[in-house]
């Protein structure tokens, strides 16, 4: 599982011109299973994604596609981590330490 955090490198103004394509850009992978929660960070600076993925390679390439990226306006932090409890709803994701 990946935390995937932006944070805005440009301005709000700019932020907004494009948040209809992030916003389509995020549905997309919603309806792909691929991200599971989103939101605005507090103070808003940035925003956080919880992903799913095969594995970091495959996450940071679907980073690159962000139209936030693409116009240059944020920048990702991306954190994999091993989801080994969650909630029942998030069971299907749950994983195992290496051996």
């Amino acid at each position: 599982m990946f935390v995937l955090e932006l944070t805005y490198t440009a301005d709000l103004e700019s932020v907004e011109a494009v948040l209809p394509q992030h916003v389509q850009w995020l549905r997309e992978h919603y309806a792909a299973g691929t991200f599971l929660a989103s939101g605005r960070k507090v103070p808003r600076d940035g925003g956080v994604i919880i992903a799913v993925g095969e594995d970091r390679a495959f996450v940071e390439a679907l980073v690159a596609t962000d139209p936030f990226v693409r116009a240059g306006l944020t920048e990702y932090r991306v954190t994999e981590f091993l989801a080994t409890t969650t909630a029942e709803e998030l069971a299907a994701h749950r994983q195992q330490l290496p051996a």
